[in-house]
């Protein structure tokens, strides 16, 4: 029985030879994922059944629901499948986390001018995302990025804590002004916890001469701008009476 390793298949058929000769956008998600995982599961020995890694990718590709469901996948479930090591789980990981990165960067603006310019920088970070995270975006006095820091993972319980959180991320890189990012999974919507914590940053971060210029909250297609709906202002002046 002939091995059905990719090692034995003919060069212009193997998909790395095929991506250093053709480029990378000529291949098949199965084949590029098999790129990453570099060797498939089984013994490929005469009379035992093995699986190629182009096989074993498509089979993931398949079960998980694309790329889109590899990301979302715990790593504990991807390592209950038969044949993926923990390093395999890792490169897969690893392998969407810095395409979504790649994306992340391409958005970015060398200043933010407007509510949808910030939700355009941020919505990769949220794509599959299982519950709400946090992000505070910190700009130089003329609106220009400075860095993007991870505040929080699901919803916070004591608005105190994550107040600090922010401030301390702030003043550590000299912000002038911030912008609190975070998402619904669908309905943009703000609910009575992100208005009290929405007025409770702007009054916060009055005291310490930083400006709160946006909370934005991003959904699935769109997204909802306390700026925007003019309820950012108001919040301010309450604090200041």
């Amino acid at each position: 029985m002939k091995s059905d390793r990719i090692k034995n298949w003919p060069a212009k058929e193997r998909p790395r030879e095929r991506l250093i000769a053709e480029g990378p956008e000529r291949l098949t998600d199965a084949e590029l994922l098999a790129i990453v995982l570099r060797v498939g599961r089984g013994t490929f020995k005469a009379g035992v059944s093995g699986q190629s890694a182009t096989e074993l990718a498509r089979q993931l590709l398949a079960e998980f629901k694309g790329w889109r469901g590899l990301d979302r996948a715990f790593i504990q479930d991807l390592m209950k499948v038969p044949g993926l090591s923990k390093a395999k789980v890792a490169q897969i990981k690893a392998a969407v986390e810095i395409g979504k990165r790649l994306h992340t960067k391409r958005l970015t603006s060398a200043s933010f001018e407007s509510s949808a310019a910030v939700a355009a920088h941020l919505r990769p970070r949220f794509l599959n995302a299982r519950h709400e995270t946090v992000y505070v975006v910190l700009l130089d006095g003329e609106n220009k990025h400075l860095d993007t820091r991870l505040i929080a993972e699901g919803t916070p319980t004591e608005a105190t804590v994550y107040i600090r959180r922010v401030l301390e991320e702030a003043l550590k890189a000299s912000a002038a002004a911030i912008v609190i990012v975070h998402n619904h999974p669908s309905d943009p919507a703000p609910t009575p916890g992100d208005d009290v914590l929405t007025e409770d940053l702007a009054q916060a971060t009055n005291l310490v001469g930083i400006l709160l210029l946006d909370h934005i909250i991003v959904g699935d297609a769109t997204h909802y701008s306390y700026a925007d709906n003019e309820r950012l202002e108001a919040m301010r002046n309450r604090g200041k009476g």
